[in-house]
């Protein structure tokens, strides 16, 4: 199964993975970090405005802010609004900790003759460093620009995320099996079902307390594209790292 229709049932696969006991086991795991990242990627950011912003903001469908009040503990209020723009860094984050460890589990218990080898971890730390900070750029881009764009904000936002995770979470997935390169061959080859796939995880990251799992959801998802759309084709593994 290639193209499109391989979206849907990647996401559907994924979904029912959650509650593998090994796998629900990263869940768990996944959530304290998350949350763990989200306080602390928002206190950054309060910071940052604090430290080199203006004295006020002006957010989408809010207005203008002071800068002083929104640094309170007021601004717990904020939060929602927040994590609006900041879940898809701290997923980009999480994906450098633990999608080897959930693409490892879900190729263990639905494709035993397909199993990838394990990644060098350093160097997936790095990579999801690099795209941290892409996500925290995009991140703040957006903020500034919302005021702008209007009722096109969301539309931006859904696209750049869905093609930073896809791009993402898919390499990660392939580099278990091919070399980068190859894998982000793959990716290009079907750009659709993976813009696809990301859009949906950027969508629910932006759904409250269900985006605390979304993390642990788009690994396995992702894990069952490559999968799904490599089915025929022969592995080609790089070495073990």
């Amino acid at each position: 199964m290639t193209g499109l229709a391989a979206f849907p049932v990647a996401l559907i696969r994924g979904l029912g993975d959650l509650l593998r006991p090994r796998i629900f086991s990263v869940v768990l795991l996944g959530v304290a970090l998350t949350i763990l990242l989200f306080v602390l990627s928002q206190a950054a950011i309060f910071w940052a405005l604090a430290a080199f912003g203006p004295d006020h903001i002006t957010l989408p469908w809010i207005g203008a802010i002071q800068l002083g009040s929104a640094l309170s503990w007021g601004s717990l209020a904020l939060f929602p609004v927040m994590g609006f723009f900041l879940m898809t860094p701290v997923a980009a984050g999480f994906a450098g900790l633990f999608t080897e460890r959930v693409a490892a589990r879900v190729e263990a218990a639905h494709y035993r003759e397909r199993r990838g080898r394990s990644t060098d971890f350093l160097d997936g730390l790095l990579e999801s460093l690099a795209v941290v900070a892409a996500a925290l750029g995009i991140a703040v881009a957006l903020l500034v620009l919302s005021p702008f764009l209007g009722p096109l904000a969301p539309i931006a936002f859904y696209l750049a995320n869905g093609w930073l995770l896809g791009r993402e979470f898919f390499a990660m997935a392939g580099r278990r099996h091919v070399p980068t390169a190859r894998a982000h061959e793959i990716r290009r080859r079907e750009r659709g079902a993976v813009m696809l796939l990301g859009i949906a995880v950027a969508a629910l990251l932006t759904v409250p307390v269900l985006n605390i799992v979304v993390p642990v959801l788009a690994a396995a998802s992702f894990t069952h594209l490559y999968q799904i759309v490599t089915r025929n084709e022969a592995a080609v593994r790089p070495p073990r790292g």
